[in-house]
């Protein structure tokens, strides 16, 4: 896709998730922002705008993943405190590899990018 296709998705993404959620895209990097985007209310607003069924399932699993490893490194003592979700996190974040460079190579190139300490 091209920069101008690129910036005219991000616009009507921006515009649906303001609508949505309420949430402004200004503070698009912000780590508040990040946590209010990263839920499963927010992949069903994507998934509105999003035509192929396929992309949709892998952007929902992903946030299901997401929401399963999510509590493991936010945790001070995962072992104590979530220890299945513990047990389960090597599966969960392969799978999540899996899922960014197959369904979505294009955007990802083999370079996988941690944004996970914002959220």
């Amino acid at each position: 896709s091209t920069k101008e296709e690129r910036k005219k998705w991000q616009t009507i993404l921006d515009k649906h998730i303001r609508k949505k959620l309420n949430l402004k895209p200004i503070m698009r990097m912000n780590g508040n922002f990040a946590r209010k985007l990263m839920t499963k209310e927010t992949v069903e607003a994507v998934c509105e705008l999003v035509q192929c069924e396929e992309r949709q399932g892998a952007l929902k699993e992903l946030m299901d993943l997401y929401l399963k490893m999510k509590p493991v490194w936010r945790s001070s003592c995962p072992a104590k405190e979530c220890p299945e979700l513990l047990c389960q996190y090597s599966y969960h974040s392969q799978r999540f590899a899996e899922l960014l460079s197959t369904k979505f190579k294009y955007r990802y190139e083999g370079k996988i990018t941690n944004y996970f300490h914002k959220t």
